[in-house]
This record gives structure tokens, C-alpha cells and sequence, in this order.
């Protein structure tokens, strides 16, 4: 072969030359801490000769690179990088091959870079963050003389059609070889592999667009490569192997085919593709390809049966041979999807319109599925199941009633959800939303953190009957007042729904209810809203209901403020002169063993599984009752126990498969108390670092002082030198892309189970972190021996309260927070406008290790306090009266 020929040449002690004639190029990825927990094992325990093993049996099974990757917390990544890279270096079985360094961060990149032999490939870059940073780091690469993988990913977002994959492949390599001069024939293109059969109109061609834009790039743009990880196409299909494994097969048949010669593939899940039996290839061909209209239904029905016959044999299926409207009846009632495409569709036939089939058929069913939820013979789980049948049915005949130019949806009214500004939980709002659609209502659910004026003008625009807003955090109360005064001003007729963990009916009528003169109705949980928006819509009593409701807040807010005026409240003064004074003593007050910031990445989530705490979970489902108790409860018990199954089922999903993402971060630093209410943190370099925490003002009994959290901590002239930590932890990375796969397969069950059980993880791993704070890094309770059922009691010494709670409900605390440990910067945790944090499955506080450390509710406090407080923080006490209105006394 020519050595002017342009194709790609990397190295290891071997050459690796991939020409147009090489067969697919493999690539093992087990030597990366994020793909095998083996792996990250040995590098924790620096165990490195060991981990040159794993390195071994990947090049001896094949693996012609490797992968390695040295991102996690508990690891200094750029150290272990280059030990093990020079490590490689003195084994020839293994240096042979060519390496991928693979990494998120270019320090560990450029560590690598500067280390490796022959030439490797960068994993990778993209113009995700815009042209100048795509062409420095390409440049580095460059000179390092490296190939790289590209992702087709712009300032956009990913790319997910035929046309982005290419308009981002070609302006990528435009940069590349015309400004950057980078060899052509160094450049790999990773063009992204997504779902198919996931039942959504536009996913059909996901893998179709895939392999024809690997064509298309192998054809237009000279000597570059293309690579993908292919398990992905399969994702609908996960727990069913034979399926998957025709499904990879299949596609990699083509794809090859196609240009495609580099990618991650494991073995195990391929079938040989002459192998594939007949009519399974058929139907997973007619799928990936993208050749019938009915390919995802009947590749599903296909799979259901190829799956396992045993299975099959033991269904009661004689509930097939009722009638059709009996069989859709009863497919909705209990949740069964398997044949509802079948049974819609003989439906479809015997109707004059497809509408006719919503409008009677399904209806009929979802009324008694109404029916029953409403008498409480069903419960909101098995509700949430029924939408799913419903939605995926729907789907099926939008195109008919498209194509018919029917326009009626027959619906009972138009709902407009939304969780506002600055706001990021919204499992409670999609469970009313589906509760809602499933009593024939339609919905406009415009997500979270959504913009006043994007509601007020979304309402317009959608003609909507009813507005929900829903809200968790304590500013999205003010959001909630704002919006309505703002419904007011533009002569809004529409009734207002208010929900959401800090909304209340104390709130919704002191404060909302007299700024809107048209009805605002507080829904404290989903079972209400059904029958709230049943009788605001009530065309023959709606305005009687309107005008009852209107004087029962009435009432509620005059018994309300009077109540509040006969309180008696100390001034700040007299609430300091009664603080808790704790004998501060030298042998309560343990100096940590680890001070400073420690960062956790990709932490394990197998270890929070002991940690969880289920009751709240059942809760967040509106099924009431104490873990485990509740699996045996009259009323709720069976249900209880099948939602607990599907948890499981999931929650090992998510563990094994690697779905979700867990970080977190804390500190541990000196610290004293001063000016009674703060508490001043010793930190090198930051020596103004200070938590500012509030006291209680009402009237106490004899003997029973104001607290503050700062009463926990040693008070400077003391003399005594005490310590505080804080701390955040979230699970929730990759919860909102997990979501969103579902949701696009019409299964709304399974996206708030998702969110259910990322928020019960977060939640594990605060008591899981705390635990170890306890006993290892702080080492105060290095005694403490309980179980789950005893740390739930909280049984232990110290306490962790979080701002935005009741002992310290201000938020902007968290502030202080972000910017002492760099909460962003590390672990990517994020604060919205309102200091809500995303992912929302994150949980943030303060640890307190005093004997007396113990929870408490500030209540209401006085203007002198909030003064003080702006004043102490330096900011206006405007701000300070909006981040802390719930807790003024004269407000609610």
C-alpha cells in the first residue's frame, strides 16, 4: 500500500491501518471506570497490575483499541491516567494496540496526550460550546498528533435527523481540515444512535437517517471514518436479548454496508445475522429500515411471542375473545398495551370517523376507569398505566384523524399545566396532568421553569378553560402571586388552579386568591382535580361553585389574619437574649479528620439501595401509608405491592444498565459562631465566608428558648475552635433523558416512575453521605452501628437541615453554598433564577455535629428581623421580604 494513501494510520508498538478494505474495527471499553466497575474497583485500590489484566483480555478477545477512561471522584483522574498509560507502556501484548483516551476533561486528555505511544485517538470534541473552543482543542490534538471522534452536536443540541447529522458533519469538517488543516483521514465521526420502534412518528428513522447519513458523509467527505455505540437502537426493546441481539446485528449489517467501520459493540448482545431466524429478520428489517407504516406494531407484537413461550402459555388470554369494546374496556382498566393497537384498529374500521373510536370507544373505557378511581377501586398508579393504553392508542389514529381533516377533539375542556419560573419538580403537576387527560380533558403542558409571559400568552393562544400552576420551592409562591395579579390586569376570566409542596390553602387564600377576581382553587393532591375542574367547567353550576369557593377563602383568609394578629412575637433582641446557650465543652466538638472540599463523581448507586426511604415514594403516588406496612394495608396493599414490583424491576434497570448518574460534594471546615446569629467559616484564602441563619421570634413558655442554627456552633470567644459542614448530592443525571424516552413512547408511567425513584436515591444518598461523614471523613460517631429503619428515625448524633426547610427557610444561603465548594464547577448541580436545583433530583444542607444539634421550624418571624438579615447580607430588604414572606407575620 502506497504511504501517500489517505487513510487512517494509528499505533501502538503495532501499526492499525483502516483502510476502506478493513473489516469493522472494535473498540474495548472496559478499561474505562465508567463502563466496568471492576475496573474502577482496582484503580480506587490502586491495584494496577491487576487492571492491566482487564486492558490484556480485551486486546486477547479482540479489541483492536481501548478505550480508557479515568473520570471519577474518588480517583485524581490525570494521575491515574498517566500510571497506567506508562504501566501500558512496559506491557507489548497490550501496547500493541492503539489507545482511546478518553475523557470530560482535557487536562486528563492533554495528560494522556503527553504520555501515550504511537499514535492514539482523542474521545472526543464537538462544537457544543461553539466554533472557538472546538478549534483550540482541535488544534491541540493536532499537535499532539492524535486522530479525534467528533460528535455530531452543535450549539443546537445533538443532532437527531438525516439532514442535522450531515449539516454538523460537514460544517465540523469544514473547521477541521480548511482553518484547522487537521488530516481528513484523522477525523471519526460519531453521528449518533438512537431508539427505534419506539412508537413516536418521527423516531422511525432514526436508524434509517443514521445509516444513510454515514453514506452520505463516507461519499462527501473525503477519508474520514465513522464510528457509533449501537446498543442504543435497541433501547425499546430492553429485557427481551433475542430481540435486541437481531436488532444489533441487523443494523450493523447495514450500517457497515454503509461506511460505518468503527464502533463499541458488545459481543455477547450480536446474533450472527444468517442466524437470525426468517420472520424475526423480517420484522426487525421492515424496523430498522424503516420499509412498512405498521413496522413498530408489528415488530412489538412480534417480540411479545418470540420472547418466551412459557411465559405466553401461562396469560390468561380468553379475554380476547369478548367483544371489541369489552376487550378495550378491559385493556384500559388494567393497563395492558400488548393488543390495543389490533383492537383500535377494528374499531377504526367499523367507525364513520376515526375520532369516533376517542370519542366512544376509548372513552367508554377511560369513564370506567374514571369510575372506578373516583369510588377508589382503582388506584393512581394503575391510573397512570390506563393513560399509557390510552395515549399509545391515540397515537395510532392521530394520522387518521389528521389525514380526515377532523378537527373536533370532543375533550371536556383545555388545561394549561406548568411549573413556573425557576422551578424544576414536576412529577406531582404530570400526574394531575394525566389524571386529567384520562377524564377526556386536554392538556398543554408547557414543562418547568416556565416564564410568566409564556404562560399568560400560551393561555391566549390555546384558548384554555382552566390554568394549573404547580410549584415546590417557597419562591415560586411569588411567582404564583405575580401571575395572577398579571391575569388580573389583562382581563383573564379563566379559573386558576394552585398546587404544589409548599402551596397551601392558608397561602392560596391570603395571598392569591384576593389579587384575582375570578376563581382560584388550591389542589392539595391529584385526586381533587378532577372533580375541581369538573365543577368550574359545569356549565349549569359552575358559577355557583365559582362563588362558593370565592367565600370559603373569603372566610378562611378573615379567620386567618385574625388568628395571626393575637400572636405574640418577642423583637429580635429579646429572641436573641433567650437563644439556646449550650454548654459548649471540648470533648463534644471533634475536629474532622478530612477538612476541606471532597468531590464524589459517578458515584456507585448499588450503594444507596439499603439507604432508601420507600414511604415517601408510595406518597408521591397518592398511595398513603408507612413502608412496608403498606404492602399489606386493606385498602391500598395490593396495588401498593404491584407498584413496588415495577420499582424494583426498574431501580435494577437503572443500576445495572447505568441509566442514571450519581455525584456529590462537601465540605468540612472551621468554624464559630458570632453576632449571635452567624456563623464565620475558617477557609484559606476566603476568610469571609459566613452563613447567615435566622431565630425564632414568637413567644415562648417559661424555659423554652429562640432558636437559631448558629446557637449549634462554639461562639468565637469562646475560645474553643468548632467545625460545620455542608454538603450536595444529586442522582439525577440522566433522569430528565430517561424521561423523555419514555414520554416519546407514550409512557407517562414509567417517566414519573423514573422521577420518583431518582428523587428517593437523591434523598439515599444524603443519608447515605451524612452516615459517612458521621463515621469516616468527620469520624464524631465512628461507633454508630444502625440500620436503615433507625437512620430514617434520624437515631443519630447531628443533624443535616437544608436551606429552603423549615429550621433555615432561606434560600439564598444556598448561594454561599455553590460559590464556598464550586457545587457547578465540580459536580455540575446547578441553581435556577428562583435557587431551585437541577437535576431536580439533588438535595443540598448543612451538617451540625453537636449533641444538641436538633430540628426545628423558624415560624414567623417580625420586620425587625427581616431588616437585620438584609442588613447582615447586604442586600435590600425588598429582596430579603421576597425570599422570606411566607414566614413575616403579617403574611402567611
Amino acid at each position: 500500500m502506497s504511504k501517500n494513501r489517505r487513510v487512517l494510520r494509528l499505533s501502538g508498538l503495532e501499526p492499525l491501518v483502516i483502510t476502506p478494505e478493513s473489516n469493522f474495527i472494535n473498540v474495548g471499553e472496559r478499561t474505562n471506570v465508567a463502563g466496568s466497575k471492576r475496573f474502577l474497583r482496582l484503580i480506587k485500590e490502586e491495584k494496577f497490575e491487576e487492571a492491566l489484566d482487564v486492558a490484556r483480555h480485551q486486546v486477547e478477545g479482540g479489541a483492536q483499541i481501548i478505550d480508557i477512561n479515568m473520570d471519577d471522584g474518588l480517583i485524581d483522574g490525570k494521575a491515574a491516567m498517566v500510571k497506567y498509560l506508562n504501566l501500558i507502556i512496559a506491557e507489548p501484548d497490550i501496547a500493541r494496540v492503539p489507545i482511546m483516551i478518553d475523557s470530560s476533561k482535557w487536562e486528563i486528555i492533554e495528560a494522556g496526550l503527553q504520555v501515550v505511544q504511537g499514535k492514539c485517538v482523542v474521545n472526543s470534541i464537538s462544537l457544543k460550546e461553539g466554533e472557538a473552543e472546538f478549534i483550540h482543542h482541535a488544534k491541540l490534538i493536532k499537535r499532539y498528533g492524535a486522530a479525534v471522534i467528533v460528535m455530531a452536536f452543535d450549539e443546537v443540541g445533538q443532532a437527531d435527523t438525516y439532514q442535522r447529522r450531515i449539516e454538523i458533519a460537514e460544517r465540523s469538517y469544514r473547521i477541521l481540515v480548511d482553518k484547522v488543516k487537521f488530516a481528513p483521514e484523522d477525523i471519526i465521526f460519531d453521528l449518533n444512535i438512537f431508539p427505534v420502534a419506539t412508537g413516536m412518528e418521527e423516531h422511525r428513522k432514526n436508524a434509517i437517517d443514521f445509516i444513510e447519513a454515514t453514506r452520505w458523509v463516507r461519499q462527501n467527505l473525503p477519508y474520514c471514518s465513522v464510528s457509533g455505540g449501537v446498543s442504543n437502537v435497541s433501547f425499546s426493546f430492553r429485557g427481551n436479548n433475542p430481540v435486541r441481539e437481531a436488532m444489533h446485528s441487523v443494523f450493523l449489517y447495514h450500517a457497515i454496508k454503509a461506511g460505518m467501520n468503527i464502533g463499541i459493540v458488545n459481543p455477547t448482545m450480536l446474533e450472527v445475522y444468517d442466524d437470525i431466524p426468517k420472520d424475526l429478520l423480517e420484522h426487525v428489517e421492515d424496523v430498522i429500515l424503516d420499509r412498512r407504516d405498521d413496522a413498530t406494531e408489528r415488530l412489538l407484537e412480534f417480540a411479545e411471542t418470540f420472547q418466551g413461550k412459557t411465559k405466553e402459555s401461562t396469560v390468561d388470554l380468553s379475554w380476547r375473545e369478548e367483544p371489541l369494546q369489552d376487550r378495550i374496556t378491559r385493556a384500559l382498566v388494567k393497563g395492558i398495551d400488548q393488543y390495543i393497537i389490533e383492537d383500535v384498529e377494528e374499531a377504526r374500521q367499523q367507525a364513520a370517523k376515526p375520532l369516533h373510536v376517542i370519542e366512544g370507544n376509548l372513552m367508554t373505557g377511560m369513564n370506567v376507569v374514571g369510575d372506578l378511581f373516583g369510588s377508589g377501586k382503582m388506584f393512581l398508579p394503575q391510573v397512570v398505566k390506563s393513560a399509557r393504553v390510552m395515549k399509545k392508542a391515540v397515537a395510532y389514529l392521530t394520522p387518521y384523524i389528521e389525514a380526515s381533516k377532523d378537527k373536533s377533539t370532543g375533550a371536556n375542556g383545555k388545561v394549561l399545566m406548568a411549573t413556573v419560573k425557576g422551578d424544576v419538580h414536576d412529577i406531582g403537576k404530570n400526574i394531575v396532568s394525566v389524571v386529567l387527560a384520562c377524564n377526556n380533558y386536554e392538556i398543554v403542558d408547557l414543562g418547568v421553569m416556565v416564564p410568566p409571559e409564556v404562560i399568560i400568552n400560551r393561555a391566549i393562544e390555546e384558548q384554555v378553560d382552566v390554568i394549573g400552576l404547580s410549584g415546590l420551592i417557597t419562591p415560586s409562591l411569588d411567582e404564583m402571586v405575580f401571575l395572577a395579579k398579571e391575569m388580573e390586569r389583562q382581563n383573564f376570566n379563566v379559573p386558576l388552579l394552585i398546587g404544589g409542596a409548599t402551596t397551601s390553602k392558608a397561602h392560596t387564600a391570603v395571598k392569591i386568591d384576593p389579587v384575582y377576581k375570578h376563581a382560584v382553587v388550591h389542589v392539595n393532591d391529584a385526586s381533587r382535580a378532577v372533580t375541581v375542574v369538573g365543577d368550574l367547567l359545569q356549565k349549569e353550576s359552575s358559577d355557583t361553585y365559582k362563588k362558593s369557593v370565592k367565600l370559603d377563602y373569603e372566610s378562611f383568609r378573615e379567620k386567618f389574619l385574625n388568628r395571626s394578629k393575637h400572636k405574640e412575637y418577642l423583637t429580635l433582641e429579646q429572641a436573641r437574649a433567650n437563644k439556646l446557650k449550650i454548654d459548649f465543652k471540648p470533648e463534644d466538638i471533634v475536629e474532622p479528620k478530612v477538612l476541606g472540599t471532597t468531590v464524589l463523581e459517578d458515584f456507585d448507586l448499588r450503594e444507596l439501595v439499603d439507604f432508601i426511604d420507600w414511604t415517601p415514594f408510595f406518597r408521591s403516588w397518592d398511595l398513603h401509608g408507612k413502608y412496608p406496612d403498606i404492602l399489606e394495608d386493606k385498602v391500598v396493599g395490593a396495588q401498593a405491592t404491584e407498584l413496588f414490583s415495577d420499582a424494583q424491576k426498574m431501580l435494577v434497570e437503572i443500576l445495572e444498565q447505568e441509566l442514571l448518574k450519581g455525584k456529590a460534594t462537601f465540605g468540612l471546615f472551621p468554624a464559630n459562631q458570632i453576632n449571635d446569629d452567624d456563623i464565620e467559616l475558617g477557609v484559606p484564602g476566603n476568610e469571609t465566608t459566613v452563613f447567615r441563619t435566622l431565630r425564632q421570634q414568637t413567644k415562648k413558655r417559661d424555659g423554652v428558648p429562640n432558636i437559631a442554627l448558629a446557637d449549634f456552633i462554639a461562639p468565637k470567644e469562646s475560645g474553643l475552635q468548632d467545625y460545620i459542614g455542608c454538603f450536595c448530592v444529586s442522582a439525577g443525571f440522566g433522569t430528565k433523558e430517561l424521561a423523555e424516552k419514555y414520554e416519546a413512547a407514550h409512557d407517562d408511567y414509567s417517566s414519573i416512575m423514573v422521577k420518583a425513584l431518582a428523587d428517593r436515591l437523591a434523598e439515599a444518598f444524603a443519608e447515605y453521605l451524612h452516615k459517612e461523614v458521621r463515621t469516616k471523613y468527620w469520624g464524631y460517631a465512628k461507633a454508630e452501628n444502625l440500620d436503615n429503619t433507625e437512620l430514617i428515625k434520624e437515631s443519630y448524633r447531628g443533624i443535616r437541615p437544608a436551606p429552603g426547610y423549615p429550621a433555615c427557610p432561606d434560600h439564598l444561603e444556598k448561594l454561599t453554598i455553590w460559590e464556598l465548594m464550586q457545587v457547578k464547577e465540580t459536580i455540575g448541580v446547578e441553581l435556577t433564577d428562583s435557587l431551585a436545583m437541577w437535576p431536580a433530583a439533588s438535595v443540598s444542607g448543612y451538617y451540625f455535629a453537636h449533641p444538641e444539634a436538633k430540628y426545628f421550624g423558624l415560624g414567623k418571624i417580625k420586620e425587625d428581623q427581616v431588616y437585620d438579615f438584609a442588613n447582615r447580607k447586604g442586600i435590600e430588604k425588598e429582596v430579603a421580604e421576597r425570599w422570606l414572606a411566607p414566614n413575616i407575620a403579617e403574611a402567611p
